[in-house]
């Protein structure tokens, strides 16, 4: 097992960690989480006895074999497959063995040797490590071609992912991967978690991946307020236990500041007096032992929202027979053709909808993307903007393309020059970007500020289509969840590429996939998505993917008079809004009252907060109050209970 037994560090004059004790059985598959700079990475650090405790010890057995992915990838010129392999290094040393011995002169002693090498490798599955290390290249993406370039031709992204497989590769008691999925996209994490799942070792993981954690983890360690917290179960169970964890705390600390006023009151009034000072001198003592509580820490968790659009156009854009791909020049920079990606895209999008683009890597999703956003023209067809179409685009060239010199406040007043300066701070404040932060150079941010600020930007623009390729890469947990809610409140049309499935599944409606060359609908759900990527791996490399799941049998679609369905269409809108709107107006109501009485609630309890309300004179005050908190709480609880089965029946009409 993993023992943390009073562990203390410091990095800088920051305290990450103090007194912290933990302990990790084998065969856990841990998720760890925390605040970004809570001190994740310098936990794996400590693991790895790159970095030493300050105070205390870290203890698991000295026979367990660790992998990791290593942050860094020469540029050699070694095939990647056989960097992948070179993660198990126990092989690649008895490899050499077994090179230097039959380079010696035959011997009966030497034969032995060869003999035991032999052996050796064999239990190291020497002979089935290429088919291995196929097998799991290609669930990280590359093709059979690509398994036999050069390290040196693979960008960053790619290189991560040979580290990733060279973890994967090596033999290991303990498998520690810090943010695995940042560089992966959808078909190859559904790939990385089915592995990690048949993992049979002690699995610690840090990822801002709430669905990927779901589907590993049975323990999450939390790094918070400088120790470690372990929980039981996925992320989901962690949610709910340390919710209800906040609630008791809250109310503990609640009932312990009345308590500490009430004997506070008593001592202030009569320590002065002789008959009553034994008993002042006794609750003295109690608040002299009475534990200080700290006070739960507010909320302050990060939202935003997109602003209403200004237009909607309908519909906003129209691609007739058009092919996506990126125009081939010559040594003039002249266009001289084309490399067509995706091929006679036939697509419109109407106001409102809200579509999920899926695809296996490499499949052409970030291309067509580009080509809806206008970065690349159409290399045939033709593709029509509705009149007052504002495009809000993000992708990671959006963070790149930042000027790191350069303030977030300098890149707002960019595109908002007419804005008063105190409007831009208040507006950057609302995504995390206070006091001196917004004046100072974005150079030192953290690749999660880079890319809140590239939101910000576009939320200002007030886009009614919005773009998004990958928003969450680098976005910590609470970042996402915010990113979250503001897209499922979004007014405008939504188009986003995501690996994040707890994103794709509460923003979007509909799926649509580019597979084979071509963008086709996708009639079923994310884990449809998941059987057809499977379905997909079997082929192999062949170039073609397995059929899409289809509810019916594809059959020519009736011709429709045009004007007749615009009719039904309007006849159906109308019904719905005469359905929706007596329950809408209920439901504002009922928000008016609640408020109402919240106020009203906060006025009482900030008045039994008061010492003075514990003196005897106002007994008959207290009394009220105490009466006053119950009924209030009763009545925001039959309006709130209300208010939700409003909501439903709602979400049913709309549905």
């Amino acid at each position: 097992m993993i023992r943390f037994s009073n562990v203390s560090l410091m990095r800088g004059t920051k305290p990450l960690l103090e007194d912290a004790d933990l302990t990790l059985n084998p065969g856990d598959k841990i998720g760890l989480i925390g605040a970004n700079g809570a001190g994740k990475s310098s936990l794996f650090a400590m693991l790895r006895n790159e970095l030493h405790p300050d105070q205390g010890a870290i203890d698991f057995p000295a026979r367990w074999r660790m992998a990791y992915v290593a942050q860094e990838t020469p540029a050699l010129d070694r095939p990647a497959i056989e960097y992948a392999i070179d993660g198990d290094a126990n092989l690649r040393t008895l490899q050499a063995e077994l090179d230097r011995l039959e380079a010696l002169p035959h011997t009966t002693e030497n034969g032995l040797a060869i003999g035991h090498v032999h052996s050796a490798l064999a239990d190291a599955d020497a002979y089935t490590v290429q088919s291995r290390a196929e097998q799991l290249l290609l669930g990280l993406g590359f093709s059979l071609d690509q398994m036999r370039q050069p390290v040196a031709s693979f960008s960053g992204g790619w290189r991560m992912r040979l580290n990733l497989a060279q973890a994967l590769m090596c033999p290991s008691d303990l498998l520690l991967l810090d943010e695995p999925t940042n560089h992966l996209d959808l078909d190859a994490i559904i790939w990385l978690e089915d592995w990690l799942k048949r993992y049979t070792g002690t699995l610690i993981i840090i990822s801002h991946d709430r669905d990927f954690l779901d589907e590993i983890v049975n323990v999450v360690v939390h790094i918070d307020e400088r120790k470690l917290k372990r929980y039981s179960g996925n992320y989901s169970a962690f949610e709910r236990q340390r919710a209800a964890h906040l609630v008791l705390a809250a109310a503990a600390y609640e009932k312990q500041q009345r308590t500490r006023a009430h004997l506070q009151s008593f001592v202030d009034r009569f320590k002065a007096k002789a008959t009553k000072a034994r008993q002042a001198q006794s609750r003295m003592k109690a608040l002299a032992k009475m534990e200080e509580l700290a006070p739960l820490r507010a909320a302050a968790e990060f939202s935003f929202e997109f602003r209403d659009p200004v237009s909607a156009p309908n519909p906003l854009l129209v691609m007739e027979d058009v092919d996506a791909g990126y125009p081939l020049l010559d040594a003039h920079g002249d266009k001289v053709g084309g490399k067509t990606i995706v091929h006679k895209v036939n697509f419109s999008l109407q106001t409102g909808q809200r579509i999920g683009l899926l695809g296996v890597n490499g499949a052409g999703k970030s291309t067509l993307i580009k080509t809806v956003a206008g970065d690349l023209a159409p290399l045939a067809g033709t593709a029509t903007l509705g009149k007052g179409l504002v495009i809000g685009y993000f992708a990671q060239h959006q963070v790149e393309m930042l000027r790191h010199d350069e303030s977030p406040l300098w890149h707002l007043q960019k595109i908002a020059p007419t804005t008063r300066e105190q409007e831009l701070r208040n507006f950057l404040g609302g995504f995390n970007f206070p006091g001196d932060m917004v004046t100072s150079s974005i150079k030192p941010f953290s690749g999660g500020e880079k890319a809140r600020l590239a939101l910000a930007l576009i939320v200002w623009q007030r886009p009614n289509l919005l773009l998004l390729d990958e928003p969450t890469n680098h976005l910590d947990l609470e970042t996402r969840e915010a990113l979250t809610l503001a897209l499922a409140q979004f007014e405008g049309t939504l188009v986003v590429v995501s690996h994040d499935r707890h994103l794709l599944r509460a923003t979007t409606d509909q799926f649509i996939i580019v597979a084979d060359g071509r963008l086709q609908p996708f009639d079923g759900d994310l884990d449809d998505y998941k059987d057809w990527l499977f379905q997909t791996k079997l082929k192999g490399d062949a170039g073609t993917s397995a059929p899409l799941p289809s509810s019916t049998p594809a059959a020519p679609a009736p011709a429709v008079d045009r004007k007749e369905q615009k009719r039904l269409e309007a006849e159906e809108r109308q019904r719905l809004a005469a359905l929706k709107k007596p329950i809408e107006n209920r439901i504002k109501r009922l928000e008016e009252q609640m408020a109402k009485l919240n106020a009203k609630k906060a006025e009482v309890d900030a008045r039994l907060l008061e010492p003075g309300i514990y003196e005897a004179d106002k007994k008959e005050e207290l009394k009220n109050l105490v009466a006053d908190q119950a009924f209030l709480t009763r009545d925001l609880g039959n309006l709130e209970n209300e208010w939700l089965e409003l909501q439903e029946q709602l979400e049913g009409l709309v549905a």
